[in-house]
């Protein structure tokens, strides 16, 4: 269903939308539209059983305009260059509206990582690691993770690219387990940005935020963690999915028994999960369920032409990065339906990324209440100047923070001028 939808045409619309708000002229902005450096590697590796696969990789750098390249790796079966480019570009913009000084990138590994042993994973990212060294580093481009990818891949990344300096660079990567210069607050920041961020649209919109639903489509790093804050907030989650199925139970979902389950092991899944009173719907009946907000925290184009109609939540935040295309924001604002974008609502990872990056280049630790705090303040902050730029131009708050990202990256790119 979704295949048909380039990513990358996303954010070409939304880029153009905005400058001809802000009045820019094509020339003024045209270099936002090609990413700087495309990178296609071929990783070839000899699995468990003595034969030899091998692995198309990525990695995109959009723009280093406003600081070093920043943007997680995703191991997934469905990577492609055209994706990984788009989630490089909305790595920009997002860094841009949270303002912290970086650039955006990103990459990506053709694979199913649940079919792989743990040798075969760690043998895969030490030879990707390898193979995109000469154009990644501390204060070049900072990989982080992002889907199919956990602390444990980043630790052996930063092992491999330290191997090959002859010497520890923590801040060469971000996400990686404390004890490997981590930091406080990393994991959960994703989800806790997406539920300050539930939290300030629903206080903006006059609504409640004791037992309001929630549906949540995919339940990684990033929807667990949002489910679980959500939760604990007095929000009911009625509806959460994953690859397998989704579950709904009307009177909210047992938010905590699920993650102890999906927890035990990586290769569990909500179809095998069971529940009183809990029902099993698919994907799509998930986010056309009634809830007071929809939460799309799997993969891009979710939300499309064929679907957007049928939506019936009056919010939607994007956890996920380009869950919603183009022709779907035309369709949910003619409907009514508020929109929260992903270069706002799931920018929590990349702002701690950032504390991380600071941390190890520093050589100096943050407690995770501050951690919390500065996040939170972040967040507040970004959300308030988004809704104030949306309100005043008259346009969606995805409108709103892309007038606030595109004159950010604009300005920075023509401060510098054009190398010739």
């Amino acid at each position: 269903m979704a295949e048909k939808y380039n990513p990358f045409d996303n954010v070409l619309a939304a880029v153009d939308n905005a400058a001809s708000i802000l009045g820019y002229k094509e020339k003024e902005y045209a270099a936002l539209k090609h990413p700087e450096r495309e990178l296609k590697v071929s990783i070839p590796m000899v699995m468990d059983d003595g034969n030899v696969r091998v692995f198309d990789a990525y990695r995109v750098q959009h723009s280093t305009s406003r600081g070093p390249a920043k943007g997680g790796i995703r191991f997934h079966q469905n990577v492609n260059q055209d994706e990984v480019k788009a989630l490089a570009a909305w790595m920009s913009f997002k860094c841009a509206v949270v303002n912290v000084p970086y650039g955006g990138g990103k990459g990506g590994v053709v694979v199913q990582p649940n079919e792989l042993s743990e040798h075969e994973l760690h043998e895969l990212t030490r030879k990707y690691t390898t193979a995109i060294a000469p154009i990644i580093g501390p204060e070049e481009d900072i990989p982080a993770p992002d889907v199919g990818t956990t602390p444990q891949i980043m630790a052996w990344f930063m092992d491999t690219y330290s191997s090959l300096q002859g010497h520890s660079v923590l801040n060469c990567v971000t996400g990686k387990p404390i004890g490997l210069g981590g930091i406080l607050g990393r994991g959960d920041a994703t989800g806790r940005g997406v539920m300050i961020t539930v939290k300030n649209i629903l206080n903006k919109m006059n609504k409640p935020l004791q037992g309001a639903k929630v549906a949540i489509q995919g339940m990684g790093n990033v929807g667990s963690a949002t489910a679980r804050f959500l939760s604990a907030e007095g929000m009911k989650v009625v509806a959460v999915s994953d690859v397998s199925c989704g579950l709904y139970k009307a009177d909210g979902l047992n938010i905590p028994a699920i993650l102890e389950y999906l927890s035990k092991d990586r290769k569990n899944l909500l179809k095998d999960y069971t529940e009183e009173g809990a029902k099993i719907i698919d994907n799509g009946e998930l986010l056309e369920t009634e809830v007071d907000v929809l939460i799309p925290a799997a993969m891009e184009n979710m939300i499309n032409e064929d679907n957007a109609d049928r939506i019936k939540a009056p919010v939607i935040v994007e956890a996920a990065n380009g869950p919603v295309t183009k022709e779907a924001d035309e369709i949910l604002e003619k409907m009514g339906i508020t929109v929260v974008p992903d270069i706002l609502a799931n920018a929590g990872g990349v702002v701690v990324s950032y504390f991380e990056w600071v941390q190890n280049t520093q050589a100096f630790c943050w407690t995770e209440d501050q951690v919390i705090y500065q996040l939170k303040s972040m967040m507040d902050d970004a959300f308030e100047s988004v809704w104030s730029i949306a309100k005043d131009n008259n346009v969606t708050l995805r409108t709103g923070a892309y007038l606030i990202a595109v004159k950010r990256v604009v300005e920075a790119q023509n401060g510098r001028g054009l190398y010739v």
